[in-house]
């Protein structure tokens, strides 16, 4: 392991290493990541793996929509052949409530503003999308048809595996014991390998975001929560696009491979590092899925999992720099959803450290709690 970089990005799950490859890429050959387990093992491979442009604000929409871009040329852009599995068969959103309805009105119209070409469709179009859905209390949707689903292992390998070409060091099981101030100013990272001298840290560490905070002296305001997840059996494809619903609270989704994979987020979660599945979970997750895909019933859940979302109060992630430790970033809080915008996180935090205009306009400073400014948006489950 090096004793020296130029920035150390710690966590090895898709958002770190997406922005150890951004930084590779703009000329920062000497880049060190630090993993205290394998790549993509903490949030990044248990996540749902779905990615989505239709969002209700416009900086969502910008992020989902260049990752996506990047996404679907990601050999061309990685210089690789690898197969991400990216599966854009859309998705399909449901409305059971006139205030969902209404929203999903204002956010398509942004959406195709934007470039986004989704579009508003009734329940019976809804059942032509998916045949099997229960239409049931149904009073419309949203469906956009280049939205889907990625293998976030290997989109997180790809990004590693490029950064790797470009110089930079990828470092796993490797636990970062502490980082070293003097003043303001970081001076290194403290490893269970070792320590590596640098004045720049990126923090990209999932559920433990706020703990490596705390080793810089920056109280990052945000949490972990369990969110669980169940996969079945393999079938031969019957269902097209990822089905979810806010208000009903589930995501629903028949992988590349056959299998179907879905989830909820329960808001009676409590905020600690708890990852282990309950039956409770398969029980619940069970009757919704089939009252909503009635021939899901049929089907034999083979294995469950839970993962942590980083969570912020309004759902929205902390891309930005801190104040109390110079050259200390997050990349953090993505409550979810950080899988999705995980290409042009990376891109932002490398255009940060290197003081460059950023391709998008986003205010995701840490501070915005402090103040009262929080930037909710309405479509998260």
């Amino acid at each position: 392991m090096k004793n020296k970089a130029s920035v150390v990005v710690i966590g090895g799950g898709v958002v770190g290493c997406s922005i150890a490859y951004n930084l590779a890429s703009q000329g920062i050959s000497d880049v060190v990541l630090v993993e205290k387990s394998f790549l993509a093992s903490g949030s990044t491979g248990r996540c749902g793996a779905g990615v989505r442009q239709q969002w209700g604000t416009k900086m969502n929409c910008l992020l989902a929509q260049k990752s996506m871009e990047i996404l679907e040329n990601m050999n061309d852009i990685l210089h690789t052949k690898r197969d991400i599995e990216l599966k854009q068969k859309g998705y399909l959103l449901l409305a059971y409530t006139e205030k969902e309805m209404n929203q999903f009105k204002k956010n398509v119209e942004l959406q195709n503003s934007l470039g986004i070409a989704s579009k508003i469709i009734t329940p019976s179009q809804a059942r032509e999308i998916v045949p099997y859905l229960n239409t049931e209390k149904l009073l419309g949707g949203a469906f956009y048809e280049k939205d889907g689903h990625a293998n976030p292992f290997l989109v997180t390998n790809a990004y590693a595996q490029a950064a790797i070409s470009l110089g930079a060091e990828v470092n796993t099981y490797t636990d970062v014991v502490s980082i070293k101030r003097n003043g303001s100013k970081i001076e290194g990272v403290q490893t269970n390998k070792g320590f590596i001298s640098t004045d720049t840290v990126i923090d990209a560490a999932g559920g433990y975001s706020a703990e490596i905070g705390k080793m810089a002296g920056v109280d990052i305001p945000v949490y972990p929560q369990r969110h669980q997840i169940l996969v079945t059996d393999p079938v031969d494809e019957v269902l097209g696009p990822m089905v979810m619903s806010f208000s009903y609270n589930i995501y629903c989704q028949q992988s590349p491979q056959g299998s179907f994979i879905m989830g909820y987020g329960d808001p009676n979660e409590p905020k600690d590092y708890n990852i282990n599945s309950s039956w409770r979970f398969l029980e619940e997750m069970a009757e919704k899925a089939v009252w909503l895909l009635p021939p899901l019933k049929n089907l034999r859940v083979v294995r469950q999992w839970s993962g942590l979302y980083t969570m912020t109060e309004d759902r929205q992630p902390l891309i930005c720099k801190a104040d109390e430790a110079e050259n200390f970033y997050m990349a953090c809080g993505f409550s979810g959803h950080g899988f999705m915008i995980a290409p042009m996180v990376g891109k932002l935090i490398s255009e940060m450290v290197l003081g460059k205009k950023l391709s998008i306009d986003i205010e995701l400073n840490y501070k915005r709690f402090e103040k009262g400014e929080l930037l909710f948006e309405p479509s998260v489950v």
